[in-house]
């Protein structure tokens, strides 16, 4: 069961190669974005974390989940949206990114949603804190878009130096 293997003719990022997977959709100040289901391993409400010294400031600290210490990062600090709120709704979605577990803390989570190829448009270019780089496409669901986001791709990114460089 290879359900990453591509199809000849499609290429990364033209929407073909993620029709039909679930995605977990979640907010970051007014705009909703998705990421893989299948990278997620559970979703903890907020809790109070430890700083690490010289850390970038988008890393908030460390948990300790069930006795793994997780680095723990403000997607609302990396991509800039403003002074994060943490309250009842802050929630910290604990990912699994080639063997390393990783906590993602968003606003609020909403529900998980299946795309076909036609919901899925591709990233148009744009200068924004959000770089294209890490974004697979757009989804749409009747009047809503979730931003998706290649969270692989973004936590092995070298700025954010958390996951060595995934093997291709």
């Amino acid at each position: 069961m290879s359900d990453t293997q591509q199809t000849s003719g499609s290429k990364p990022g033209d929407g073909k190669d993620i029709a039909g997977r679930e995605f977990l959709a979640f907010t970051l100040g007014s705009e909703e974005y998705g990421i893989d289901i299948l990278k997620v391993q559970e979703i903890r409400g907020y809790e109070v974390v430890t700083r690490i010294a010289n850390a970038p400031e988008f890393i908030k600290g460390v948990i300790n989940l069930r006795g793994i210490i997780i680095p723990v990062v403000d997607m609302r600090i990396k991509f800039n949206l403003g002074t994060p709120v943490y309250d009842q709704f802050t929630v910290v979605i604990i990912l699994n990114i080639g063997g390393r577990i990783v906590g993602m803390v968003v606003d609020s989570v909403s529900d998980v949603t299946t795309l076909s190829p036609e919901q899925v448009k591709p990233a148009p270019e744009m200068g924004t804190a959000f770089s294209t780089d890490y974004m697979i496409g757009l989804g749409t669901i009747d009047e809503r878009m979730l931003i998706l986001v290649d969270i692989d791709k973004l936590m092995s990114s070298s700025e954010m130096g958390l996951i060595d460089k995934l093997a291709a």
